[in-house]
């Protein structure tokens, strides 16, 4: 089978590509290798993907796509987004609707001339914005609380439409923050980490007591292709890891497994931070047959190998 992976050289569209290719798909990735972060990291992350003989790697912005790069394709995994909620912010927010609702509009207008099993859309739990009650399911209204979370939530709108008027086979998969080996500079494990292992002071904005439901990318990847195989059409559906963790004990795990003393910096919380986010993955688990795995110390235990690997070298 073939299929399209959008942003594969980014920490979720590589590991998503590295799985494909080793069951078998033929992979065509597409990246602009845009300067959010370091394009040598994105380099990095490429650098098996390239090696493999059923990969091919296309470098355009996706609203420079034709037709012909996506011919012939089961399934478009569209993973390509401006990530960031602290970024998305004045004059920035200009480059965010062009990067995550422009570029989903190209993209699914020209599936629609397309046979595809389906489309699947990366979003985030973002769009939720600060609820008052937990867990956060699909059936509640979005309220996002930062421009990057408008942006994912248009995008999902659009997913719907298409689907709706024109019968594209989208699903959007609400990714509740994804962590891991690739993770990202600006994600707070990887800025965690840096500053743990250079002696530098942790920033950590507010008082460290928000939650979070942290997901080990790999479950991420099983569950973005459950949702290729499945049946499911037009939906949104939550991808948690299914437990609620305050940011200051998962620092603490993440020094515990490093070895390192943190140095704590507490800043003022930022605009378009929400408070608690946990997800309800009941819609996961009955459509997608599919639960998270990996527990959060088995998780940040290979992302600290990873980065001592990888990063200190």
């Amino acid at each position: 089978m073939k299929c399209v992976v959008t942003g594969c050289a980014g920490f979720i569209g590589s590991h998503l590509a590295e799985r494909l290719l080793q069951e078998g798909w033929k992979v065509v990735g597409v990246d602009s290798l845009t300067p959010y972060y370091s394009p040598e990291l994105k380099r990095r992350n490429l650098a098996s993907l390239e090696r493999h003989e059923s990969f091919e790697f296309i470098k355009r912005d996706i609203l420079e796509l034709s037709m012909r790069e996506l011919r012939g394709a089961e399934v478009v995994f569209h993973e390509a987004a401006q990530p960031g909620v602290r970024a998305s912010w004045g004059e920035s927010f200009a480059e965010y609707t062009r990067a995550n609702v422009l570029a989903t509009q190209r993209l699914l207008e020209m599936c629609r001339e397309l046979e595809l099993q389906k489309f699947v859309y990366a979003s985030s739990s973002s769009v939720y914005g600060d609820v008052s009650t937990l867990p956060m399911h699909e059936a509640l209204l979005p309220k996002p609380v930062s421009p990057y979370g408008v942006t994912k939530l248009a995008a999902e709108h659009l997913c719907y439409l298409y689907w709706k008027n024109y019968g594209v086979p989208t699903v959007s998969l609400r990714y509740f923050t994804v962590y891991g080996p690739r993770q990202r500079p600006d994600m707070a494990f990887h800025r965690f980490a840096r500053a743990l292992y250079s002696g530098e002071e942790i920033q950590i904005y507010g008082d460290g007591r928000q939650t979070r439901d942290f997901t080990f990318i790999r479950d991420v990847v099983s569950a973005t292709l459950r949702s290729a195989e499945s049946e499911a059409e037009g939906e949104a559906i939550n991808i948690g890891g299914g437990s609620r963790v305050e940011l200051i004990q998962a620092l603490e795990l993440l020094a515990e497994l490093s070895g390192k003393t943190p140095r704590i910096k507490r800043l003022e919380r930022q605009h378009g931070d929400v408070r608690d986010t946990l997800a309800d993955i009941t819609r996961a688990r009955r459509i997608l047959n599919w639960k998270p795995e990996v527990r959060l110390e088995e998780g940040l235990r290979e992302f600290v190998e990873w980065y001592e690997r990888e990063m200190l070298t």
